[in-house]
């Protein structure tokens, strides 16, 4: 399949994807099902996240290949490399690699939740930056690499100048292009982007995206990742909070408002986080592709 990077030379715009490896046979199946319908909506490529540690790594490649073989559709296998070893990695994207896959998301991961005080060692890397050098040294161009960024800066570097140097060193380490974390000010956005080209870092930053479903489990999620849930949402969606159906209605309403806005102020496409779920995104997609 195409490498990203090869997509980008043919299109300005792109819209993907991203899924998660389920816990279970029944969740793989059912997830198989999504792909298929997700699939239907003509994506340009889809992403599939890698559990700590690797605790769904063959699911992940799993979800990956299947997704191009059976579906003809680039996909992109997200890599984290905590708690692996440099030859574990190298074993990893030898078998990647050994699938057909071209892309690579390459992460630093966080520490699995029974190991939360985990550091890395001499055989660990410590930054994502150091795993795009080994993918780039180990296997040269065979891989797009795309790597995470984080308009608000990253939960544990909060000084967005000092992060925006952070993804320049990823850029500078190999990574070709940057998806970012969910975000709900669009403003956020546009500043991380002018930063990052300040510093002369040229590459696509395109802008990821997730759909306002259920309230509380906004609240939970965000709190986890650093996300900023601003006032603007609260107050739409704290007093509907009990009333799923108008949750979903104003969560359709406010994404395809962000979306527009987005792509009317240059932004290179849109990457939604699905959570294994056709709708909403469906719907926000056919209000917003263009």
């Amino acid at each position: 399949m195409n490498k990203i990077t090869d997509i980008f030379a043919q299109k300005d715009r792109t819209y993907s994807f991203e899924l998660f490896p389920p816990k279970t046979d029944q969740g793989y199946e059912n997830l198989k099902n999504t792909i298929t319908k997700l699939a239907a909506l003509k994506p340009d490529f889809f992403s599939c996240t890698y559990g700590a540690g690797g605790g769904s790594r063959d699911k992940t490649l799993d979800i990956v290949e299947f997704i191009e073989k059976e579906h003809h559709i680039t996909a992109m296998a997200h890599l984290t490399c905590v708690l692996s070893s440099r030859n574990e990695i190298k074993a990893i994207i030898e078998d990647i690699q050994s699938r057909g896959v071209r892309n690579i998301l390459a992460l630093r991961g966080d520490p699995p939740q029974d190991q939360p005080d985990w550091q890395p060692g001499p055989e660990n890397f410590r930054y994502a930056s150091e795993l795009c050098s080994f993918i780039r040294e180990h296997f040269d161009q065979n891989f797009g690499i795309g790597v995470a960024g984080f308009p608000e800066g990253h939960i544990l570097c909060k000084d967005r100048d000092k992060d925006a140097g952070f993804l320049k060193l990823k850029i500078d380490s190999g990574a070709d292009f940057v998806i970012t974390q969910l975000f709900f000010n669009n403003q956020d956005y546009y500043d991380y982007v002018k930063r990052l080209r300040n510093l002369g870092v040229t590459a696509r930053v395109i802008p990821g995206i997730i759909a306002i479903t259920n309230y509380q489990s906004l609240l939970r999620f965000t709190a986890m990742c650093g996300a900023t849930v601003t006032d603007e949402v609260k107050e739409i969606f704290e007093p509907i909070q009990d009333d799923a159906e108008k949750v979903l209605q104003e969560g359709i309403h406010f994404a395809v408002r962000q979306c527009r806005d987005l792509l009317d102020n240059g932004a290179p496409g849109l990457h939604f986080y699905c959570l294994n779920k056709v709708s909403p995104v469906d719907q926000i997609l056919e209000a917003v592709r263009v």
